[in-house]
């Protein structure tokens, strides 16, 4: 067998890669297993964005390379929608780069803005794509503690007292995942400033702004902000468009540049169908945010009942798709609770350490699953 690259050693396999394998298994069993632990939308986008990918399949030229940037109608539906939507104004020619899934500029950026041994500010818990590719390129993990105590937010008279000179990139995303708390225009203006005094590149990873969440913020209406933060978004989570892999990139020219210079060798465009739905997409009417948001509301109470029947506890004001629950205390590890319910009543949910050591004693519950499944898994518990 060749050997592998050196860098592989510094990563695993995806949890969720490995452990659906077992949930897929189990199905195969016989077993009924509700998948509670994925947070894939389980609906479909709206008529008229389906509507407009079978139009433009026949449009010239739509089955040849598109633009590494995208569409000019494209970036354009991104800059309107920014502007609406956050009150922010990103020149669309020069300040937005289309992506194919916002998990693919977590590469595109990490391959831009670190070298080997470079270190990241990373936090815990947080994404662990964050993690698996700083690994990747070569740069070092410095993780950043986030607790219920402060709200899941970072202690940042901390890390002014700690040695961030080799540090390059910060990620950060509100409303956060797994935990689903939230910021103000205050905390991520304080974000800002601290990236800027400490010449840090702020990473804001934004796709769950509009579930759940009555006050919808983007870092870059922050003062300052394009000088120091770039901002990821997707179509997958607002849109139920997860599969169609629609992405964004956002902020200043000197950095989009740079993340294009990558992309631009990695792939060669969008298909241009998927664009021209993500464009009817981003002029949805307020009714479809409504309607999302209310059969969520539906799903999320229901769920905050099978909670309870776990005597887990809960914030029942956090945002996104998600609930982030502590577990009890004296209940063995996330990861044994997870399998002892999996395997005990065929319910899969995701234990918090796939998130990072302080997802220990917490579980995440995702909201892309039925009411009808829902109320199943309260009877089961």
């Amino acid at each position: 067998m060749m050997i592998i690259a050196d860098r592989l050693q510094s990563v695993e396999e995806y949890y969720f890669s490995k452990k659906l394998r077992e949930v897929r298994e189990l199905v195969a069993q016989g077993k009924p297993v509700i998948n509670m632990g994925i947070g894939s939308p389980d609906l479909a986008p709206s008529d008229t964005v389906l509507q407009a990918l079978k139009n433009s399949v026949t449009d010239i030229g739509a089955h040849q390379y598109q633009s590494y940037q995208g569409l000019p109608e494209f970036r354009q539906g991104i800059s309107d929608f920014y502007s609406s939507k956050f009150g922010v104004v990103l020149d669309p020619a020069r300040e937005i780069l289309p992506l194919m899934g916002s998990k693919e500029g977590i590469m595109h950026i990490s391959l831009a803005f670190l070298n080997p041994g470079d270190k990241v500010l990373i936090p815990n818990p947080g994404y662990p794509t964050y993690s698996s590719v700083t690994n990747l390129v070569g740069a070092i993990p410095k993780y950043y503690d986030l607790t219920a105590r402060n709200n899941w937010f970072p202690d940042l008279e901390d890390l002014e007292n700690q040695d961030l000179s080799r540090v390059k990139l910060m990620w950060i995303g509100y409303p956060h995942m797994p935990t689903g708390a939230t910021a103000d225009n205050k905390d991520l203006q304080a974000l800002v400033n601290f990236a800027k005094e400490k010449n840090i590149l702020l990473i804001n990873d934004n796709p769950y702004s509009f579930v759940l969440n009555d006050n919808p913020i983007s870092i870059l209406g922050m003062k300052g902000a394009k000088e120091v933060a770039l901002e990821l978004n997707s179509l997958s989570k607002t849109f139920n468009m997860a599969g169609w892999r629609v992405g964004m990139v956002m902020g200043g020219v000197d950095h989009i540049n740079a993340v294009l210079k990558v992309k631009s060798n990695m792939d060669s465009g969008m298909f241009y169908g998927i664009q021209k739905g993500a464009i009817t997409a981003l002029k949805s009417s307020a009714d479809w945010f409504a309607q999302l948001n209310k059969l969520y509301a539906k799903r999320r109470d229901l769920m905050f009942r099978l909670i309870d029947k776990l005597d887990c506890t809960y914030d029942s004001d956090s945002a996104g798709m998600f609930v982030w629950a502590k577990l009890p205390d004296g209940s063995p590890s996330s990861e044994e609770f997870v399998n002892s319910v999996l395997y005990d009543k065929h319910i899969f949910i995701a234990p918090g350490t796939i998130f990072g050591s302080n997802g220990e004693g917490y579980i995440r519950f995702s909201l892309c699953v039925t009411e009808d499944r829902i109320k199943e898994a309260i009877r089961r518990i």
